[in-house]
C-alpha cells in the first residue's frame, strides 16, 4: 500500500501525518516516548499507514526530537510537560483525526511517557476505540508535573486496552503495575490484554535498546500481537 507523509499544522501544533494514499477512515494517534517524533516513531507511523491507518503523531517537545537534540537534553524537558496542557494538545489532534482527516474511528498508542498519556487520554475521551500503552511511565511517587493519577483514572477507560510491561522495569515498580492491572481489570467495560516480558527493561520497544537481546526479543514478540490488536480497531 502506498502512503503519504507530511508535517502538518493543527492550530498552533505541529504533527507528523502518515496515511494511505487517498486517506482512510481508520485513525491512530501516536504518543511518542522521550525521542519525540524521531526516526523510530516516524517508522512506526509509516508502518501503521501501510496497514490502512491514518496516523497522526503528537509533537512532544514542539520541534525537538532525537533527530536534532540529545536524549539528555530531551530528558531535561520532561518536567515542563503538564498533564492538562498535554491532554489539550492531544485532544486537538484527536479532533483533527475525527474531523478534517475524515476518520470514523481512532485508537491511541503510546510509549513510556506517551503510554501514560494514552491511558489518561482514554480515561477522559471515550471516542477512542482502543488503547495501547507500552511500558507506561507511571511513577510512584509521582513527579511534581504529574497532576493526574493515571492508575486511578484508568478505571474510567471504556475501550479495550493492551498494556506491555517489562519485568525488569527500573522506572515503574511491580507494585505500581499491579495497581494499574487491578484498576484496568475492575472496569465494567473494556477488555484488558497484558503483555509481560521477563528480563526486559523499561523502553524495550525503543530500537536504541535492542543491543540487549532480551529487549529486542521482547519487542519482536510483542509488536506483531500489537498490530493484530490494532487491526481489530479499524472502522
Amino acid at each position: 500500500m502506498s502512503i503519504e507523509t507530511s508535517t502538518v499544522r493543527v492550530g498552533e501544533l505541529s504533527a507528523y501525518l502518515a496515511r494511505p494514499a487517498g486517506g482512510s477512515v481508520s485513525g491512530m494517534l501516536l504518543l511518542p516516548m522521550i525521542t519525540g517524533i524521531g526516526e523510530q516513531v516516524r517508522a512506526w507511523a509509516d508502518e501503521l499507514a501501510g496497514r490502512g491507518f491514518t496516523t497522526l503523531t503528537w509533537d512532544v517537545f514542539h520541534g525537538a526530537s532525537t533527530d536534532n537534540t540529545s536524549r539528555e537534553d530531551l530528558g531535561k524537558k520532561l518536567g515542563g510537560l503538564r498533564d492538562e496542557t498535554v491532554l489539550a494538545e492531544q485532544t486537538a489532534l484527536l479532533d483533527h483525526l475525527l474531523g478534517d482527516l475524515g476518520c470514523t474511528s481512532a485508537g491511541v498508542i503510546g510509549w513510556c511517557l506517551g503510554g501514560r498519556f494514552a491511558l489518561l487520554l482514554a480515561a477522559r475521551d471515550q471516542r477512542l476505540s482502543g488503547v495501547v500503552a507500552y511500558h507506561p511511565t507511571v511513577r510512584d511517587p509521582a513527579p511534581p508535573n504529574h497532576d493526574l493519577d493515571a492508575v486511578a483514572l484508568s478505571t474510567q477507560i471504556t475501550a479495550p486496552v493492551l498494556v506491555a510491561y517489562p519485568e525488569a522495569d527500573a522506572v515503574v515498580s511491580h507494585e505500581t503495575f499491579a495497581r494499574l492491572q487491578t484498576a484496568l481489570q475492575s472496569r465494567p467495560r473494556g477488555a484488558t490484554f497484558t503483555q509481560h516480558f521477563p528480563g526486559a527493561e523499561h523502553g524495550f520497544s525503543d530500537s536504541a535498546r535492542h543491543g540487549t537481546a532480551v529487549n529486542a526479543d521482547a519487542f519482536a514478540l510483542s509488536w506483531p500481537q500489537t498490530l493484530a490488536f490494532l487491526d481489530t480497531l479499524k472502522g
